[in-house]
């Protein structure tokens, strides 16, 4: 059984058994549930993991693959609770990170094109069209991509 904690920075030292939720960086990390000491940090977002909070719990979706440590544990979090997956081939691990690459191009090329839509289709205050004004998150965005 696992406890969690909403935490504002990610504590120094990790505590074996907790799960450290921050929200404003929308991240949960923790000591990898082998035992092995590595720290596990899984990114919150609609490409990465989702975090279900019941009021009492936290789930963690997908499973958690830790193929790049040398323990290469594998397993669910749901309900506070490990839950143990078996362990994947090479192949079955390489697979699911070209699927993972292919689903975060797809999303964040499908919302780029979304906001250069909506730039150009956005009103300004004198009724022109705001094409070739950007927002700041707009800046953002085109600089991170």
């Amino acid at each position: 059984m696992l406890e969690h904690e909403f935490v504002e920075f990610i504590p120094e030292k990790l505590e074996e058994g907790t799960l450290y939720v921050c929200m404003s960086l929308a991240i949960v990390v923790h000591k990898c549930c082998c035992g092995c000491g590595n720290e596990v940090v899984t990114p919150l977002s609609p490409t990465d993991w989702k975090l279900t909070f019941d009021g009492e719990t936290i789930s963690l979706h997908p499973s958690i693959g830790n193929w790049s440590f040398k323990c290469r544990s594998h397993y669910w979090i749901r309900n506070n609770r490990v839950t143990w997956a078996p362990q994947w081939s090479q192949r079955q691990i390489e697979a699911s990170r070209a699927h993972d690459r292919s689903a975060k191009e797809r999303y964040f090329d499908a919302d780029h094109r979304a906001a250069g839509s909506a730039e150009q289709e956005a009103p300004s205050v004198g009724g022109e069209t705001s094409k070739g004004k950007q927002s700041f998150w707009q800046k953002l965005r085109r600089w991170w991509s």
